[in-house]
């Protein structure tokens, strides 16, 4: 008996319309190369696969890998020019001043090899593009870099002296910038970022770390016990930062893989989490203002680092 789903009067010759629904209605060991890319149980595997990791980072404790915007509005000539000098492939799409140009040639002669666009516009544009009046000339489109999470990194971290930033608690994009601005200069490994946190780079981030954005890796943390559990296996001891009640910065050998607890201005680091820590750690001051602000403090705390380590 033939194999084949025509059903009609035997001996009838079938129509196309019925040898089509035959020839389809077959199976043919070529089914699943003929499937075009993301159809299919290979790319159902992968979906599979991404899911159970995913489940297995979140028992784990971690952050699941973040949702990143398409593309991000990227705005100063230094953010600019260090996003291209380090991933030069996540460029999409560049607007500039006309007095911009001698600049950035190396970039234009990139967009007309790569044929990505670029167009000579006016300063009321790149306000509109970039969101902001302090643009200096330059708007990209670009790939935003991605997060790591914190197995990842620590995993590819170097043995030896590191520091690392924990910020709990810091929302304000500028706050952010000059942080990152400070943590490239003096050779931070990493910026940790909560679970939870909204914080993100931004355009205005980006333009005020001053090109420190594509220097520092931003990692996103799990669960807070199991990363600090993570931390402190991997050598790094936790020092919280105080207002009040801290040992001074200028009397306290600093260990060579510090993680440097910053808190948000109004409210600090979480107590449980400076509860937590081996140091807690203050900069004395004349007391004529109650504290520095989150990205001055930053700064002043990983100098004495950096100046312990140079000897």
């Amino acid at each position: 008996m033939s194999d084949s789903p025509y059903r009609g009067p035997q001996g009838k010759p079938r129509d196309k319309r019925e040898r089509e629904r035959d020839r389809q209605a077959r199976p043919t060991p070529a089914a699943d190369a003929r499937r075009p890319p993301g159809r299919g149980p290979g790319r159902e595997h992968a979906r599979d696969h991404a899911r159970d990791e995913a489940d297995a980072a979140l028992l784990r404790g971690e952050a699941a890998t973040p949702k990143t915007p398409r593309e991000l509005r990227l705005y100063g000539l230094n953010a600019c020019l260090a996003m291209f000098a380090h991933r030069p492939q996540d460029l999409r799409k560049v607007w500039l001043l006309e007095s911009r140009i001698p600049k950035l040639k190396a970039v234009l002669a990139h967009c007309v090899q790569h044929r990505l666009g670029y167009t000579v516009v006016g300063d009321e544009d790149l306000q509109k593009l970039s969101g902001s009046a302090h643009h200096e000339g330059v708007v990209f489109g670009v790939v935003p870099a991605v997060e790591l999470n914190l197995s990842d990194w620590l995993r590819e971290l170097p043995a030896g002296p590191a520091a690392a930033l924990w910020l709990d608690g810091v929302g304000n994009p500028h706050n952010l910038g000059a942080i990152l601005r400070s943590a490239a200069h003096f050779g931070v490994a990493g910026l940790l970022l909560p679970k939870d946190s909204p914080l993100a780079l931004s355009g205005a981030a980006a333009r005020v770390a001053e090109g420190g954005a594509e220097r520092v890796p931003m990692v996103r943390m799990g669960r807070a016990d199991n990363s600090l559990a993570q931390l402190r296996s991997a050598g790094f001891v936790a020092a919280a930062t105080v207002v009040r009640g801290g040992q001074s910065l200028y009397r306290t050998a600093l260990p060579e893989r510090l993680l440097l607890m910053m808190g948000a201005e109004q409210t600090g680091v979480d107590p449980l989490l400076a509860e937590a820590s081996a140091l807690r750690l203050g900069i004395p001051g004349s007391g004529a203002v109650e504290s520095l602000n989150v990205a001055s403090a930053t700064a002043v705390f990983l100098g004495e680092w950096w100046r312990q380590r140079q000897g």
